[in-house]
């Protein structure tokens, strides 16, 4: 179960209990709270580069690192990468703290250099 915290637009942090889903690697997720799932997605059209993923930078147990959200069944799942379970000794069905923020897209950045 996730659980939301108040926080500026474009920061969202929330506790998730890890999950496993057989999608892309690395197979272990986050899912966001829905309210703040709900809040994502009326800004995703100006964050996604396409298939409805959103750049992040997130911090879980301290370790910071850049990733995408992939939207799923009416949230978005934070994939927790194999160097930060590796670090922070986590698995599925652990709760952990995410700290994330929304970067800008490649598509703009690029658009602006």
């Amino acid at each position: 179960m996730a659980r939301a915290r108040k926080t500026v637009p474009g920061r969202f942090k929330f506790e998730a209990t890890l999950i496993e889903w057989r999608g892309p690697a690395p197979f272990v997720f986050a899912p966001m709270p829905a309210k703040q799932a709900a809040e994502l997605k009326a800004i995703a059209n100006r964050v996604s580069y396409g298939w409805g993923c959103i750049p992040v930078e997130a911090t879980v147990g301290g370790v910071v690192y850049t990733s995408s959200l992939f939207p799923r069944d009416g949230t978005y799942l934070l994939p927790i990468k194999v160097v930060v379970r590796r670090k922070t000794n986590l698995t599925v069905g652990d709760t952990v703290t995410v700290d994330m923020t929304v970067q800008p897209t490649r598509q703009i950045k690029r658009l602006a250099s």
